[in-house]
């Protein structure tokens, strides 16, 4: 039997390779020589999104000096694949609420400049094509920032040119494209479906989180609202696309300065990785995450990867370091067969330490379960 383990990370205790490596070595010790197991690790486009792509495919990991949210020099990274063709990058590297302490947040000024240098690096080593996942920000500029790194000047009522963007985004008058640089056809991996504007854009959904209080509500949503404006037509349709408020309007960004196509974060990554053909030359899959719930069955990893198996007929089970006992229906739904993992009396930060060691066991005591004779029935089949 021919299973291939899928597994997005363990947040907190297991990459995905390891994760792989530890169900797999589970599977092996509950059913012998009767099971012969291929990794491949996933990621939904959100965090790790470029690490589990170059842990799958090879490549080489780039570091480059960047700025920060703030526009301190950091240095951030991204992955080189396909033979360098590919470059594969997360905007939270150089641009991620990470980077900033919470006492020093500032979404007046906080940049997605340090992507845009990311994406200029990338273009430099030869990379044909970009793909960026977004999500985890700071900022909330809409891509300003990002377009001033590639060459976009924004000017003032005296034609000079603002580099103080986006504190200064409201002075702004007219964006000049005659000096930028248009960077490798760029697919954008998305996992949200807000508009730039609005109750559900941005600025009103994610902005508290990144520093904007109540009382600068109005006055981001109409900074957002002014650089809409000045792109026209084109500005004014990018705003409505579903992505376009991801990673505080860094989806609209991509749209109308670097000509990107937003794509769902799992739909990216299982491209890139050529999941579903791998799916097809098993016959079982085995996938897992760190929590299996609801938000599993939007956009997650495991999820995606059911639904793919599904549509290749292929049975698929999933292994989650707990599960959420309200969504067991749902779940069983997706899957043919989940379980949490068993850590008996140990405390959380022991099972943590311990997760490969946890995780292999509890695949070990499964693995019967769910391939031998008494395995449930497949999920709605």
């Amino acid at each position: 039997m021919r299973i291939l383990v899928a597994s997005d990370k363990f947040k907190g205790s297991l990459t995905g390779r390891e994760a792989c490596e530890a169900i797999a070595t589970g599977l092996a010790r509950g059913l012998g020589d009767v099971a012969e197991c291929g990794l491949l690790p996933v990621a939904d486009g959100g965090e790790g999104m470029a690490r589990a792509i170059l842990d799958a495919k090879g490549g080489r990991w780039i570091e480059a000096a960047v700025s920060d949210p703030l526009g301190r020099p950091v240095t951030a990274g991204y992955a080189l694949i396909d033979g360098g063709d590919t470059a594969v990058m997360e905007m939270a590297e150089a641009s991620g609420l990470w980077r900033v302490a919470e006492n020093q947040r500032d979404p007046w000024r906080a940049s997605t400049f340090g992507t845009g240098e990311l994406m200029r690096h990338a273009a430099g080593t030869g990379a044909k094509r970009i793909l960026l996942g977004i999500g985890g920000s700071a900022t909330n500029d809409g891509g300003a920032g990002m377009a001033r790194a590639l060459g976009w000047r924004f000017l003032d009522a005296e034609g000079l040119e603002i580099a103080d963007l986006p504190a200064r985004l409201d002075e702004t008058v007219a964006i000049d494209a005659s000096r930028a640089v248009s960077p490798p056809p760029l697919t954008v991996a998305c996992d949200v479906a807000n508009p730039l504007l609005g109750d559900d854009g941005c600025t009103r959904v994610y902005g508290p989180q990144k520093g904007v209080t109540p009382a600068d509500l109005g006055a981001h949503e109409g900074r957002l609202r002014r650089l809409v404006s000045l792109l026209g037509g084109r500005g004014a349709a990018a705003a409505d696309v579903p992505g376009a408020g991801a990673a505080g309007g860094l989806g609209f960004g991509c749209l109308c300065f670097a000509g990107g196509e937003l794509r769902p974060g799992f739909d990216v990554v299982a491209g890139a990785l050529d999941l579903p053909a791998a799916i097809a030359g098993a016959d079982a899959v085995v996938t897992g995450e760190g929590r299996l719930d609801r938000q599993t069955l939007f956009g997650k990893a495991p999820a995606g990867v059911a639904r793919l198996a599904r549509s290749l007929g292929k049975p698929v089970f999933a292994f989650g370091g707990a599960v959420e006992p309200g969504a067991t229906e749902a779940l069983g739904e997706v899957f043919d067969g989940f379980a949490a993992i068993d850590r008996g009396a140990l405390p959380l930060e022991a099972s943590l330490e311990r997760a490969a060691e946890l995780l292999a066991a509890t695949a070990a005591r499964e693995a019967r379960r769910f391939f031998g004779p008494e395995k449930p029935r497949p999920a709605g089949r």
